[in-house]
């Protein structure tokens, strides 16, 4: 905030920030002196801004006496130049110093002129302000801001963002947009896996390679066994044909499972498979003529009980919920009440 001490920049400063403005000083000197901003030392340039640098800077560093230095670059911007402000903030100075300075800097950046103004540098050991130490600070301001784990998918979503060129007269095997086609090998498992000669198939992808392949096939598998095929650090396709009974009735049930154990598994994984998922089912059920009773999306094998499935395939419905009855009134609790009597309610003569 500013004016934050009341402490503003006396006549002799304001007046010297005016003939900066015509690039014949290179770097400047500001303390706070019987409350308020004095002009230091200054001088003006010799060579680039580079080369003069730490010939200009280093010598206006105090021990323990903090400082604002100001320093001109050799760009233009805003109508003037460019210039970076460094406050100078030693550890072993007071205490009350390093406040003073530091909640007078907003004055001190708007008695300048906070638009000329490209860089601000803090430092309380000569590197930290040193033609090193500014660099540092100006190549870390420019990388990119750190992101979250949901700005991590969702950047990633963008770059791998899936369009699917499939349809059931083409039979196109490849999903357009991130361009990951079924191995001839996978292809023929999972054509095995429609006519009834396998009972479990796993697709992987192979990120290298930028193709699906096929991982594992069961002829049969029962379903107490179905966990085990479920990896712990990496992400799968699933395809399972669940034969069960049920009220009376049998069942072929079609699942395709997409595990995915959280974060054991890269980002990029992580998004691969994700935005690959749509895809790969489209291509089955339109390229291949596959039905599937459901899909699944797990985080652990642990997660694929018999009940889980059965949960799943033949969701419950309570068809016998009872209405509501409106509660009735207690017996025998008498006549209302007038809580007014008649306008036209008299007294009685006897």
């Amino acid at each position: 905030m500013s004016h934050q001490t009341g402490i503003t920049a006396n006549e002799e400063l304001l007046n010297f920030f005016g003939s900066c403005r015509n690039g014949s000083v290179r770097v400047l000197s500001v303390t706070i002196e019987e409350e308020a901003l004095h002009l230091g030392e200054w001088k003006p340039g010799r060579g680039s801004w580079e080369d003069d640098y730490d010939d200009l800077v280093l010598p206006l560093l105090k021990e323990k006496q903090p400082c604002y230095i100001l320093y001109r670059l050799d760009s233009e911007a805003h109508g003037g130049y460019e210039w970076v402000l460094l406050s100078w903030s030693p550890d072993d100075s007071p205490i009350r110093e390093k406040m003073l300075y530091a909640s007078t800097k907003a004055t001190l950046r708007k008695e300048f002129g906070a638009t000329q103004i490209k860089d601000e540098v803090f430092g309380t050991v000569q590197d930290d302000v040193s033609l090193e130490g500014l660099r540092r600070h100006r190549k870390s301001a420019s990388a990119p801001v750190p992101l979250t784990s949901r700005e991590e998918e969702m950047q990633e979503l963008k770059k791998n963002d899936v369009g699917v060129d499939i349809s059931v007269d083409t039979k196109h095997q490849t999903m357009a947009g991130i361009s990951f086609p079924l191995v001839p090998e996978a292809m023929n498992a999972v054509r095995q896996f429609t006519e009834g000669r396998l009972q479990y198939v796993q697709l992987k992808i192979d990120t290298s390679a930028e193709e699906i392949q096929l991982d594992s096939t069961e002829t049969t598998l029962p379903v107490t066994s179905l966990s085990k095929h479920v990896p712990e650090t990496a992400a799968r396709y699933h395809l399972y044909r669940y034969d069960h009974n049920y009220e009376g009735d049998f069942y072929h049930s079609v699942l395709f499972i997409y595990s995915m154990p959280g974060y054991a598994c890269p980002i990029k994984e992580r998004m691969l498979y994700s935005s690959s998922k749509n895809p790969v089912t489209d291509l089955l059920e339109n390229g291949l003529d596959l039905v599937i009773t459901k899909k699944l999306e797990i985080g652990e094998g642990t997660e694929l009980t018999e009940e889980y499935l059965l949960d799943e395939i033949h969701p419950k419905q309570n068809l016998h919920r009872p209405k509501f009855a409106k509660p009735k009134g207690p017996a025998n609790r008498g006549a209302k009440r007038l809580t007014r009597a008649p306008k036209d309610q008299g007294s009685v003569e006897s």
